[in-house]
């Protein structure tokens, strides 16, 4: 192992962190060794992962100073923030700022900054279609991590940007997955608006992760934008019968009906939903499954996920 670059895992007890740890782990190559940063340790994810073979270390974006120790030493860093932990795009700013100035200052050789598009670069505020938020977003969770970009920029972090796409495990646990319709049918409703859906398993994202760090310092620089397939609403919604094996139709819910429905971030969500499908064919060409595959050979398409996971969908 002491001959082994360390990288450093932020949010490694999370979806796409722990999909790197595993990844990591689970490397035939043994390439790298893995330090898993999480707040606590202690947690049972966090002695999971050490029984697993990480080197789980304390530290927390709200409280830059611990960062110090975590980064130390480290060859690589994989950085990510949890915008929906708290809804807060000041706070994830904030944190993703201590993230870049801490690997800059540990001398970090290569960092993947896990970010998303900053939409008022293309749909100002000021565009009437789909309502601003917070008084300054359009999406606040792709907005404050497009913004925090600059930062990584201003402190010259060695940095790959990685995009990624709609997680099918929304499917599961976001409450995204179809609902009962009439009949004893199911009803897939997302606001497409004709459109197309980029999609991507959440543990392909650390595996694609990890195929970013094989290649090394020729990636520093480089955007990588990633999905596992990107597929129509009623192209989902054949699959899903296919597997659930009920009939299972798409409603292409208005944007508005969308915001309306009262979860927490449904607002934002229904503002990515509108961006997405006024971007069109920009915003698809910037997620692709063949950089994806290119980088994780074992990368799922949506059928092969639904295979390993349609139990688990919450289909009523």
């Amino acid at each position: 192992m002491s001959d082994q670059k360390i990288i450093a895992v932020v949010g490694a007890t999370g979806a796409q962190g722990g999909g790197l740890v595993r990844a990591i782990l689970a490397d035939p190559e043994r390439r790298f060794a893995v330090r898993a940063i999480t707040r606590n340790p202690d947690s049972e994810k966090g002695r999971a992962l050490a029984a697993a073979g990480a080197d789980v270390v304390a530290g927390d974006a709200d409280v830059p100073a611990s960062l110090d120790a975590a980064f130390a030493g480290a060859y690589g860093a994989f950085l990510v923030t949890n915008f929906w932990e708290h809804m807060s795009p000041d706070r994830e700013i904030a944190q993703a700022t201590a993230l870049a100035r801490a690997t800059k200052a540990a001398g970090v050789e290569h960092v993947i900054w896990s970010t998303l598009e900053d939409t008022r670069t293309s749909v100002p505020v000021s565009d009437d279609r789909m309502p601003t938020l917070q008084d300054k977003y359009n999406v606040p969770h792709f907005d404050a991590k497009g913004e925090v970009n600059a930062v990584f920029i201003a402190e010259q972090v060695p940095v790959t940007w990685l995009k990624v796409a709609f997680y099918w495990e929304n499917f599961i646990y976001f409450g995204q997955g179809p609902q009962s319709g009439p009949e004893g049918g199911l009803v897939l409703g997302l606001p497409l608006d004709g459109g197309k859906l980029p999609g991507i398993a959440v543990g392909d994202v650390g595996k694609v992760a990890l195929g970013v760090f094989a290649k090394g310092p020729s990636m520093v620089g480089e955007t990588v934008g990633i999905a596992g397939e990107t597929l129509s609403g009623p192209e989902l919604a054949d699959a899903f019968a296919t597997h659930l094996g009920r009939p299972v139709t798409f409603y292409d819910m208005p944007f508005d009906d969308y915001r309306a429905l009262g979860f927490p971030g449904a607002d934002d969500m229904g503002n990515m939903y509108q961006w997405q499908a006024i971007m069109g064919e920009e915003f698809l060409g910037q997620r692709s499954a063949d950089t994806a595959r290119a980088l994780n050979p074992e990368l799922l398409s949506f059928d092969s996920w639904l295979a390993a996971n349609a139990a688990q969908v919450p289909a009523a």
